[in-house]
């Protein structure tokens, strides 16, 4: 396997510093980096990047995260491990990453559910990580980037 090219945002370096940015930004507002990096692996799942799929395994193991909990985030749902909350996150995660899945993109009982559980600052933080684990997606798929290549 080889990537079709580097990464976009090492081949414009200006790019890298706002990322980062919103990275700690999303991470600033007292969110367990464990719920933080399973949104991060669930998102990359959907979207079938297999670099953040395996950057976001490691980074749960080395927070110490159960194999079940790491090994099921894909079927949440099913999986008993997860808290509600960590559920109401995933599922608002989940939903929107798939905007273009269904007419209410994301559905009142959705945006309810994680606001039962999250302060504003809280449900912004988990949609900026939503939305900068999608931009690494997109730039990491169509490229091809190899796992565990960074």
């Amino acid at each position: 396997m080889e990537a079709r090219m580097k990464n976009p945002a090492t081949i414009i370096p200006a790019a890298v510093q706002p990322i980062q940015a919103l990275i700690q930004a999303a991470r600033s507002q007292g969110l367990p980096e464990e719920l933080m990096e399973m949104i991060h692996l669930r998102v990359s799942q959907i979207n079938g990047c297999g670099f953040c799929v395996d950057a976001g395994l490691k980074s749960l193991r080395k927070l110490g995260e159960s194999e079940e909990r790491v090994g099921l985030v894909v079927a949440w749902r099913e999986a008993p491990y997860y808290t509600d909350a960590e559920r109401a996150a995933l599922e608002l995660a989940e939903a929107a990453t798939r905007l273009a899945d269904r007419a209410d993109a994301v559905p009142d009982e959705v945006w309810n559910n994680a606001a039962g559980h999250f302060d504003e600052r809280q449900l912004a933080s988990i949609l900026l990580m939503t939305a900068v684990t999608n931009l690494f997606n997109r730039l990491n798929a169509p490229i091809r980037q190899i796992a565990g290549s960074w």
